[in-house]
C-alpha cells in the first residue's frame, strides 16, 4: 500500500511542476508583452528562410531591436511560413515597415532585418482579422530585385527575338531584299546623274570663262575702235566744216550772180529767167546740203534714232 501512495505524491508533484512552468512561462510572455517589448507576425513567402533559428536577431539598420519568438508552416498555404517576432517597443514600426531575411556569409545563420522606406507611414498597432499580433510586411532583398530585373529583361528579350523573328519571316526577307536591290539601283542611277550634272556644270563654267574672255576682247575692241575713230571722226567734222564754208559762199556767190543778172536783163528775156530759176535752185540745193553738213557726225555714224520722224528708221 505504501508504494502506491508514495508513487500518487510524485505523480501529483510532477503534474504540479509541468503546471507551474506553463503558467509561469505564459506570465512571462505576458509581462513581457505588456513591458518593454512587442509582438509582430511576418509572413515569408518569396524569401528562403534557411539558417533562421529560434532565437535569431531581429535588426533595424544593423541594430538589434528583437528576437524571433518561433516559425511555423501555414495550413493553408505550404509555401508560406509565418514568423512571430518581439521587438522593442521603442523600435519605430509603421505601416510601411517591411521584413527582409539576410544571411552572414561566414557562418550562413539568418536574420530578419526591418526596413522603413521614407516617408514612414502611421505606426503599425492594430492587428489584422483572424490575427493575434499586428503583421508586418514581407519586403524584397537586392539578390531578389535583381532576379526580377533579369527575369523581366530575359522576358523582353524573348519578346523582342520573337518580334524580329516574326518580322524576318520569308515574305519579308524578300520584301527587305528587295528594298535594298532598289535602294541599290536608285543609287547607282544619282551617281550616274551627278556625273552627268558634274559635266554639264563644268561645261558651264567653260562657256562662262570663254564668254568672259570674249567679252574682254570685245571691251578691247570697243575701246580700240573708239580710241581709232577719234581722230579719224575729228578729221571728217573739219573737212565737213571746210565743204560747208565753200558751199555758203557758193550759196552767197550765186545769188548775188542772180541779182546781178536779173538787173542787167531787166527781165526782159525769158532765157535769162529759166536761168535765174535754175540758179534758184541751185542754190536750195546747197543750201538743204549746208544743213546736212553742220551735223558731221550724222553724216558718218548716221541720224540719232531721236531725230527721225514718224515711219522712217534707219537702214
Amino acid at each position: 500500500m505504501e508504494p502506491d501512495v508514495r508513487y500518487t505524491y510524485v505523480g501529483a508533484a510532477l503534474v504540479g511542476l509541468v503546471a507551474a512552468l506553463v503558467f509561469g512561462f505564459l506570465w512571462l510572455t505576458e509581462v513581457t508583452t505588456r513591458g518593454g517589448y512587442q509582438l509582430y507576425t511576418i509572413y515569408f513567402q518569396r524569401q528562403p528562410l534557411d539558417g533562421l533559428q529560434v532565437g535569431g536577431d531581429v535588426t533595424t539598420r544593423g541594430i538589434k531591436v528583437g528576437q524571433v519568438m518561433g516559425y511555423e508552416l501555414s495550413p493553408t498555404e505550404i509555401n508560406k511560413v509565418r514568423v512571430t517576432v518581439r521587438v522593442d517597443r521603442d523600435v519605430p514600426v509603421t505601416e510601411t515597415t517591411q521584413a527582409v531575411v539576410s544571411r552572414s556569409f561566414v557562418t550562413g545563420i539568418a536574420r530578419i532585418s526591418l526596413v522603413t522606406p521614407l516617408p514612414a507611414g502611421p505606426p503599425l498597432t492594430a492587428a489584422p482579422h483572424g490575427e493575434r499580433y499586428p503583421v508586418i510586411r514581407e519586403g524584397s532583398t537586392p539578390a531578389e530585385q535583381l532576379q526580377d530585373a533579369a527575369t523581366r529583361a530575359a522576358a523582353a528579350g524573348t519578346t523582342a527575338l520573337e518580334r524580329l523573328n516574326e518580322l524576318l519571316d520569308e515574305r519579308n526577307r524578300k520584301a527587305f531584299a528587295e528594298a535594298v536591290a532598289n535602294i541599290r539601283d536608285l543609287a547607282a542611277g544619282l551617281n550616274e546623274r551627278l556625273a552627268k550634272v558634274d559635266t554639264a556644270i563644268a561645261s558651264l563654267e567653260r562657256s562662262a570663262d570663254a564668254f568672259g574672255r570674249s567679252g574682254e576682247r570685245i571691251a578691247a575692241s570697243i575701246e580700240k575702235v573708239a580710241a581709232d575713230a577719234g581722230p579719224v571722226a575729228r578729221e571728217a567734222e573739219r573737212a565737213l566744216r571746210e565743204v560747208a564754208d565753200a558751199a555758203a559762199t557758193i550759196q552767197r556767190e550765186t545769188a548775188a550772180l542772180a541779182r546781178q543778172v536779173e538787173q542787167a536783163s531787166g527781165g526782159a528775156s525769158a532765157e535769162l529767167r529759166a536761168t535765174a530759176q535754175e540758179l534758184r535752185t541751185t542754190a536750195d540745193l546747197l543750201d538743204r546740203t549746208l544743213n546736212r553738213l553742220r551735223d558731221p557726225r550724222a553724216v558718218i555714224f548716221g541720224p540719232n534714232p531721236a531725230a527721225l520722224g514718224p515711219g522712217e528708221r534707219l537702214k
